[in-house]
């Protein structure tokens, strides 16, 4: 069981600390779906135990786009978003003493209570009061970010700032395969291709899996996932999925299915494709209540398993899988979009969805 104490801070925003006098930094604030607008704000001043991060790099998710049009159900307006991200720190509190100032880093966004029962059991990633920043509290949508510590994780030398705000989702990837054990030495089967993904699929193959399959509707994504090496590649419109799972894994079929889109069709894919007694994990958010065949999955005692967040043996799995080049990054990223711009990255993703995979945002210049 993992000490949960050391990442454990109050669940205030960050508006609500003392602010430095004079300096001032831009702040991209969402004020209503749809709509963002720039304010000049007091750069943050930091607490004892806090360090000050110029902000680089932040990454647009899936979860960003449901806030974007009003759907995200736990999150009101206005809101600073900015969960995927990466920077530089600044300066460091005076009980900061395993970070100090160049460090490049990113950020764990979750902020726990530390005694709900998840978080005192060594699950504080779903803390029964947790607030994810970018949500439910600020974001690092700011050129200049205030955060304890305890939530930074160092980037190695020489990793981009594009990579290190990929560190997020590639711990999210990391988590999900967890949630089933070990995968080193099993056929894995990945239903979705955008980021996520892609992600699971890759981190799959870089933690040992003996084969791994991924299949998308989108044959644009499935080039990608292509691109980071990823060989069996399966459009369901095209080619029956039921027929390429048995030619490919044998009668054995898969030995863990992971979903990651949110939506029905595949969640029927994963209880038809499964052997009996199978993991299905549920990586994907649905949108709507999905309608499940639970007659199959008793029948054949499948586990279906949910996955949420993560913990900083994810992140820190994540950066390795990532420094060994074990996570290919480079083709996920399609385009960048500078900070005062950040509004129309949105409505490109909004217009481009079905060629588009990972968009940052500029915050600052990396150097």
């Amino acid at each position: 069981m993992e000490e949960p104490s050391r990442f454990l801070h109050s669940l205030p925003c960050h508006k609500e600390k003392a602010l430095a006098k004079g300096s001032m930094m831009k702040q991209a604030v969402m004020t209503a779906p749809g709509k963002i607008s720039f304010a000049d704000v007091a750069t943050p001043d930091i607490k004892p135990d806090e360090a000050l991060v110029r902000m680089i790099r932040i990454g647009v998710c899936g979860s960003d786009i449901h806030v974007f049009h009003g759907k995200h159900p736990y999150t009101s307006y206005p809101v600073i978003q900015g969960h995927e991200v990466s920077g530089v720190i600044e300066k460091v509190g005076a009980e900061v003493t395993e970070f100090r100032k160049g460090d490049h880093v990113t950020v764990q966004p979750q902020l726990v209570c530390g005694t709900c029962y998840a978080c005192t059991h060594g699950a504080y990633h779903i803390c029964d009061n947790l607030k994810v920043m970018g949500f439910q509290t600020t974001g690092a949508a700011s050129e200049y970010f205030a955060v304890s510590a305890a939530k930074l994780v160092k980037l190695p030398t020489g990793m981009s700032m594009d990579f290190g705000a990929m560190v997020e989702p590639t711990s999210v990837a990391v988590h999900a395969l967890s949630r089933g054990g070990s995968v080193e030495g099993k056929a894995v089967l990945v239903l979705g291709g955008g980021p996520i993904g892609n992600l699971v699929a890759q981190s799959a193959r870089g933690l040992g899996a003996r084969k791994v399959m991924i299949t998308d509707v989108s044959n644009y994504r499935l080039g990608i996932a292509r691109q980071c090496g990823l060989e069996l590649c399966v459009n369901p419109n095209e080619t029956d999925l039921t027929a390429a799972v048995a030619r490919e894994f044998g009668p054995d079929r898969p030995d863990l299915i992971l979903e990651c889109v949110g939506i029905n069709q595949t969640t029927e894919q994963a209880i038809q494709n499964a052997r009996k007694g199978t993991d299905i994990i549920i990586v994907g958010v649905f949108g709507q209540k999905a309608t499940v065949d639970l007659g199959l999955v008793q029948d054949r005692e499948l586990r279906i398993i949910g996955t949420l967040m993560y913990q900083e043996r994810d992140y820190k799995k994540a950066v390795e899988l990532i420094t060994e080049g074990k996570v290919r990054l480079s083709p996920l990223i399609t385009n960048h979009f500078p900070f005062e711009r950040y509004l129309e990255a949105y409505r490109f993703i909004d217009e481009k969805k079905d060629q588009t995979m990972k968009v940052i945002i500029d915050v600052q210049q990396e150097g």
